[in-house]
């Protein structure tokens, strides 16, 4: 019974690495470029029309948090899920950046999915959008001048091409997707259910210390 006890205890105390150790290229994840990044990143790559994406919001908001310091978690979003026309879709991109850029991602991005897919109210102008994102304690001033500038633009006109270049190589075949350092793919359907969020964050703190 005592060997049985401690056994147990040293169970409990395996540092992270030691667990993550199970996490196999082919079945966990996939190899999807040669180089990484130049500073750790996590790029999630979703939809506002997602519904998997809504589901799973709460978590990449938590696992943001859970990140180690010195990694980002970015959002791409992508426009070739056709429940909206592509200028509304576009504006929506625009404004969850203006949003991030004003320290406001997190609410925005809850507030859009919550309108779509509680609400179930759409947005048929970027008057719409505009509307939802000035709740959120921001200048409507300042929202309008980056809804129109060239930085937020260029951000958004650069998920529109990591989009079609992983969509082209059959990387991006569904949202919600998770990559890694520019160099991980996360295999969703290889997470367990049950402890999503812990077998999540294990995974990605794995792929992130891999050279």
């Amino acid at each position: 019974m005592k060997k049985w006890f401690v056994a147990a205890a040293a169970a409990v105390l395996l540092p992270l690495s030691a667990m993550a150790s199970n996490f196999q290229a082919g079945k966990h994840y996939e190899v999807i470029a040669e180089q990484k990044t130049a500073k750790p990143e996590v790029k999630e790559y979703f939809s506002f029309y997602c519904g998997g994406c809504y589901s799973f919001e709460p978590i990449v908001q938590s696992l943001a948090k859970s990140l180690p310091e010195g990694t980002e978690l970015k959002k791409s979003h992508v426009d070739f899920i056709r429940a909206a026309s592509p200028e509304i879709q576009n504006a929506l991109a625009r404004a969850y950046v203006v949003a991030k850029n004003l320290g406001k991602g997190d609410q925005v991005s809850t507030a859009i999915f919550n309108q779509i897919h509680q609400s179930r109210v759409p947005f048929r102008s970027e008057n719409d959008i505009r509307s939802l994102v000035l709740i959120h304690d921001i200048d409507g001033e300042t929202y309008d001048k980056a809804m129109r500038s060239f930085g937020v633009r260029g951000a958004v006109n650069q998920m529109m091409k990591e989009q079609q270049e992983l969509s082209e190589r059959r990387v991006l075949t569904g949202v919600p997707m998770l990559v890694v350092n520019g160099k991980y793919k996360i295999l969703n359907e290889s997470l367990n259910q049950r402890n999503l969020q812990q077998d999540l964050q294990q995974l990605v703190e794995y792929l992130l210390s891999k050279e």
